[in-house]
């Protein structure tokens, strides 16, 4: 068919995609992907497909998978102009899930979907990425860019991630062989990490607060709300997988929606309870502005928020200091916040006194 002369020649760059901008940032996050590579990567950003070999290690591999998103802490990441630590939280969210059943993250991909690209601020969002899987000790073998005009506000993207790990199949985590008698560790959270980001940003409204006055800290840890509300997801892979190779686990829960009370019971028996005890962890100065501020009661906190406590473990009572010794000594905030009694009736699987 030939080009009719008559009508003005329309390009994709009319239509509102601009593939020279998505080749700039393919050029632009190639350093922070090859900074992430680790053994078993066969092929990575590039092709059209990732190629990675389970390692040799595994006698009876089971690959373990997950995938998530940010939420709506990306309406302040727009708002604040911050995309430096959403890809962090991106990464998190899946790897600490797949994490809980005792496997290794492998590797990450990621899909970042916008109505007009901003390389900054892409390569911003991506290069966090890199660094949660960095902090993971994951390959980012790959990912999609999509520029869709009108299909987003200018100025705003959404995100979502895909991890992919191993383990062995007599070492995978179920919580099947917990019992009453052991006990509840905590590892203590950055924040809200990237739960519950609908309900902070309605009393953020509600407030009045300023971002940029300082919320809390002294001298050079001095933090704004911001600081506070866009901290990243902690990534717990590294301290954990040391644990798992030291000492029987018996169970673990990233505490993401839902908070302590909902997620929690994902790992117990269902003829077990966890009694947890509130004094018993630093909670954050910013679950303490938050409940303040939103007048939010005891129990719509702990099952919407993780109040400091983003991951919980499980041992027997007689592995409980050891555990925590070495949590300590790989940088972890951890306390041991309750024990596991037997059920009585229909109560609730995890109390929060």
């Amino acid at each position: 068919m030939t080009q009719d002369t008559s009508k003005t020649s329309l390009s994709y760059r009319d239509a509102g995609v601009d593939i020279d901008a998505g080749d700039a940032l393919v050029e632009r996050i190639k350093p922070f992907a090859k900074k992430t590579m680790r053994e078993g990567v066969l092929a990575g950003i590039g092709g059209f497909g990732a190629l990675f070999e389970v390692p040799k290690k595994y006698k009876e591999p089971v690959l373990v998978s997950g995938t998530d998103g940010v939420g709506t802490k990306l309406k302040l990441a727009f708002q604040l102009n911050r995309h430096d630590t959403v890809g962090i939280d991106l990464v998190a969210m899946s790897v600490n899930d797949i994490l809980v059943q005792g496997a290794e993250p492998l590797f990450f991909l990621d899909y970042f979907a916008c109505g007009k690209l901003s390389v900054d601020a892409a390569a911003d969002v991506i290069k966090g990425i890199a660094t949660g899987c960095e902090q993971a000790g994951c390959a980012l073998i790959g990912g999609e860019t999509a520029e869709m005009p009108g299909m987003y506000p200018d100025g705003e993207y959404d995100l979502a991630g895909f991890a992919v790990g191993a383990a062995e199949k007599s070492k995978l985590i179920d919580g099947k062989s917990i019992v009453p008698g052991d006990v509840v560790l905590g590892l203590g959270s950055h924040g809200a990490h990237s739960n519950g980001y609908s309900l902070v940003r309605k009393i953020i409204e509600r407030s009045g607060a300023d971002f940029n006055a300082k919320f809390d800290g002294e001298g050079d840890q001095i933090r704004t709300l911001a600081d506070a509300v866009m901290a990243p997801t902690r990534i717990y892979v590294k301290p954990l997988l040391a644990l798992l190779q030291t000492l029987p686990v018996k169970g673990m829960a990233h505490i993401t929606g839902g908070g302590l009370t909902e997620n929690v019971p994902r790992v117990l028996p269902e003829n077990t309870v966890a009694i947890l005890d509130k004094s018993s962890w630093q909670r954050p100065k910013l679950f303490d502005w938050l409940q303040a501020e939103g007048n939010v009661s005891d129990d719509e906190m702990h099952r919407v928020f993780n109040c400091g406590i983003g991951m919980v473990v499980v041992v027997a009572q007689e592995h409980a200091r050891q555990a925590i010794q070495l949590l300590q000594a790989a940088g972890e905030k951890v306390w041991q916040i309750g024990d596991i009694r037997a059920r009585q009736g229909d109560e609730a699987q995890t109390q929060v006194n």
